[in-house]
Order: structure tokens, then C-alpha cells, then sequence
């Protein structure tokens, strides 16, 4: 039996655009040298593997480079495979087992939100060299528990960055977000996310760094609901509610290939206990 693979676009609902994810729906756990290498081969910037159990879905994130803790485009695409497949009943919410907790999915009409956790910002000092390789002095610099996240005065500045990716991938984290107010009104701010050091020097839309910037803008704004943009040339909406220490992330999807692996089958593993903590 081959494997099949399924490509969606995800925080879009038009063809390539948002960011496109490999989805390997499997029947058991597998090697987790094999995922890397379909992940490798996917060349996407994350390829999300996933397998049931009597509780909900097992659920690992890879890019081509390396295995993350946290993946937002790559959950919702997912979730989109297992609801467009029928595999979820109509009006069930999707349990994921993942390296950053219990994380869920449920359909809200034409979006799927996902319950995901807050990430907190705190204020840091400028890194060596950052002012230099962005080519703008940062109003706020502070680093989450992945990355870090910069602040600009405009919406024009985000959008023109062009960062030395090579001297950014020696920054000491997952990857740096940029962000800036939307003065335009059509969003509340927008954001671009680079993350070389991951083998992935744009990530077109990083539901993850969304968890850090729904707090962040939250003090700002003095509210909890937000509709912002990622302003990567392809470019995704997100939709944001911050509950307490959870962010809802909304977002579409849709599907834009199908296929299967042929040149091997999927080596099996005996399937990993999940501590009680992640149930």
C-alpha cells in the first residue's frame, strides 16, 4: 500500500496562494528518518504527518531541514484533508497530539479555527548586526520562546524588507517576525516571517508566529479580535481571538493536488505512548 500525499494551500481559499503544506495522512506512526526525507523531498515549507488513534490524530510538522514544535498552516491544512475526506463527522471539532500539547481543530462555516497556545513576547535588547541586515531600525525588539519579533513604523517597510538570509540564519532562534500597524484599515497589521536557520527563508503565512503576535497587538489595540495579513508574495489572511492563554486561529484552505508515494512504502514503528500531560 502507497502512501498518499495531499498539497493545500492553506490561509487562502484561492490556488497557490497562502502557504502550501503536504498532508501524509498514514495509518500508524512511521520512521521518523522516512518523514524527513518525504519532507525533504515535498520541498515545502512544512509537511505535516498524522495518525489516528481512539482519541484524535497523532501530529508531527517537518520542513525540509528539520522537525519543528509547532506548526499553524500545516495544522490547518490537516485539518482541512481529514474534514474534506469525510474522516471527521460533520459538527466534530479534531484532537491533535502534537510536541506543543493537545491542539484542536473545528469548521466555522467556510473557515477551520484552531485552538492554539499563546506565545509571549518580552522585550530584548537589539541583536547584534539586526538593524544592519533588516536596513531599518526596529521601534520593538523582544523574543518569544522561538523567535524574534520586530516592530516597524509601517506597513510600507514590512512589505519592502529584503534581509541578508544568510547572516539571519545565524540569529539564535527558530526565525524572526516583522510586523507592522495596517494604517490602511484593511487589517489591523500586517507581517512577514523569515526563517533560513529552518530552511525556510520566507514562510509565506506562520500561524505559529501568530500565536506571538495576537498578545503582542493585544496590548496595544486594547482588544482581542484581529484580522491580519501576512505580506509574503503569495500572502494569507488570518483570523485571531485571543482567549486568555489560548489564540483561535482562523483560517481557508483549499486543495490543490493529489498523488501518492511510489518509490517506497511506509516503514512502520511501534507507536509512541503519549504522556497523560498531552491528552
Amino acid at each position: 500500500m502507497f502512501q498518499s500525499v495531499v498539497q493545500v494551500d492553506a490561509f487562502t481559499d484561492k490556488p497557490f496562494s497562502g502557504n502550501p503544506a503536504a498532508v501524509c495522512v498514514m495509518e500508524g506512526p512511521a520512521d521518523e528518518g522516512w518523514m524527513q526525507t518525504v519532507a525533504r523531498e515535498m520541498n515545502l515549507s512544512e509537511t505535516a504527518f498524522l495518525y489516528p488513534d481512539d482519541q484524535g490524530y497523532h501530529l508531527r510538522w517537518f520542513t525540509p531541514k528539520v522537525e519543528v514544535n509547532l506548526c499553524g498552516h500545516a495544522t490547518l491544512a490537516s485539518a482541512h484533508v481529514l474534514f474534506e475526506s469525510e474522516l471527521i463527522p460533520e459538527g466534530k471539532s479534531i484532537h491533535f497530539k502534537t510536541r506543543s500539547g493537545l491542539l484542536t481543530a473545528r469548521r466555522d462555516g467556510e473557515f477551520i479555527e484552531l485552538d492554539f497556545p499563546a506565545t509571549h513576547v518580552e522585550e530584548s535588547s537589539i541583536p547584534p548586526g539586526l538593524t544592519q541586515l533588516l536596513g531599518v531600525r526596529p521601534k520593538f525588539v523582544g523574543r518569544s520562546a522561538f523567535d524574534y519579533l520586530v516592530e516597524v513604523e509601517s506597513e510600507a517597510i514590512v512589505r519592502a524588507l529584503k534581509p541578508d538570509f544568510s547572516e539571519l540564519s545565524k540569529l539564535p532562534v527558530r526565525g524572526l517576525c516583522v510586523t507592522a500597524f495596517d494604517f490602511s484599515k484593511q487589517y489591523d497589521f500586517v507581517s512577514r516571517f523569515f526563517a533560513p536557520a529552518a530552511g525556510v527563508n520566507e514562510d509565506p503565512v506562520t500561524g505559529s508566529a501568530h500565536c506571538a503576535l495576537a498578545p503582542y497587538w493585544a496590548k496595544y489595540l486594547k482588544r482581542n479580535e484581529f484580522l491580519a495579513y501576512q505580506a509574503s508574495p503569495r500572502g494569507g489572511e488570518v483570523r485571531l481571538r485571543l482567549e486568555g492563554d489560548r489564540v483561535i486561529l482562523g483560517g481557508r484552505a483549499i486543495t490543490v493536488m493529489r498523488g501518492e508515494l511510489t518509490s517506497d512504502r511506509v516503514p512502520e514503528i511501534e507507536a509512541p505512548k503519549t504522556p497523560e500531560s498531552q491528552l
